[in-house]
């Protein structure tokens, strides 16, 4: 109760801060729970293989068991292994890229978007506390303390959004990197052996 309290004193401008920490919450939650399902880095060498071998269903029937982009993109380039897969690959992976980066834009909103939204609330408690000295004077001196306290509250809950946001957003940034160099790597490794088994077929 003390804690809601303090917020209800930070004014009206807490309304889109918490809005912004709930949006930033659930973005969050939703993306870690995407990235948890990826287990490519054990699975990629095993469609390596059974590519080599040329058991492409096999392959095939792991990348739809294990749902990741890495995989995805590799059971690409086996659907079109005749056809241009390296193409086909790239095609899949711009499309993998995009469903990761989903929710990315809304918490780096929210990281710039928070402190702006409390330094506004200051503005307005600063402007409050003004108005309210040059109706009464210094004799009100809770009136105007009360104005400063709205802004400083206001000030900290946008800095404590934009902080917290922060954190999962880098974590989120860096293993869409990793993710991007793992499809790379393998694509780059199934249009190879992709070539070598139909070349060593022609022959």
């Amino acid at each position: 109760m003390a804690f809601l309290n303090i917020l209800m004193k930070g004014g009206w401008m807490m309304i889109p801060i918490i809005g912004c920490s709930l949006l930033a919450l659930t973005v969050t939650i939703e993306r870690v729970m995407y990235f948890k399902k990826f287990k490519a880095s054990r699975v990629a060498p095993k469609m390596l293989s059974l590519i080599e071998q040329e058991k492409f269903s096999d392959a095939l029937a792991i990348a739809e068991q294990q749902p990741s982009p890495v995989l995805r993109v590799m059971a690409t380039g086996i659907h079109q292994r005749t056809n241009c897969p390296s193409k086909a690959m790239e095609a899949t992976a711009i499309v993998e890229l995009t469903k990761m980066k989903r929710g990315l834009p809304v918490l780096d909103t929210i990281i710039t978007l928070g402190p702006l939204l409390g330094l506004l609330g200051t503005i307005i408690g600063m402007v409050d506390s003004f108005g309210i000295m040059s109706q009464s004077g210094l004799g009100n001196p809770h009136a105007v303390t009360g104005g400063v306290a709205e802004a400083l509250i206001c000030t900290a809950a946008g800095i404590v959004v934009a902080v917290t946001t922060l954190i999962p957003y880098n974590f989120f940034v860096a293993r869409l990197e990793r993710e991007t160099e793992k499809i790379e790597h393998y694509a780059t490794k199934t249009e190879a052996t992709l070539q070598r088994v139909l070349k060593s077929n022609q022959q």
